[in-house]
């Protein structure tokens, strides 16, 4: 997924249509994670390769936040989950120490929740919850 700090950002990225801007105003930031039509600026290898889509969120941590304005463009986010492995991590520490010497650094922002995102396909109409996680579809007229 693209990590954006707005939804004029999103625009970049993604095609947005008035049933979804509606949606997405309504819902960001917050644990969501929408997916949405690819415009020709996102790279094939991010895009899914047979629909051009693309999962698009707004995060709400202000952290994440200050560094989509410091870098002044969207990040590309994943869950860590490691190979073998069926649960995420989430501490930095451990992170760290898992990984030493294949990343970089690890920037320490306290411990991510351990909830995913609620995934929706609005490229469906109606939209398709894929995964229910931190966002309830109920509050966005969905379910």
């Amino acid at each position: 997924a693209l990590l954006c700090r707005d939804l004029t950002e999103i625009a970049l990225f993604a095609k947005i249509y008035n049933r979804q801007y509606r949606l997405l105003k309504a819902a960001t930031p917050g644990p969501w994670t929408f997916i949405l039509e690819a415009t020709k600026e996102v790279p094939r290898r991010v895009s899914h390769p047979s629909r051009r889509t693309i999962g698009i969120r707004i995060p709400q941590h202000p952290v994440t936040l200050g560094l989509l304005e410091q870098f002044g463009a969207p990040l590309l986010s994943t869950t860590l989950i490691p190979e073998g492995e069926a649960d995420a991590l989430n501490d930095a520490q451990e992170i760290a120490e898992r990984f030493k010497g294949v990343l970089m650094g690890v920037l320490d922002s306290g411990a991510c929740p351990a909830t995913p995102t609620t995934v929706i396909d609005l490229v469906e109409d109606p939209p398709v919850v894929i995964r229910r996680g931190g966002g309830n579809p109920a509050s966005l007229g969905l379910d």
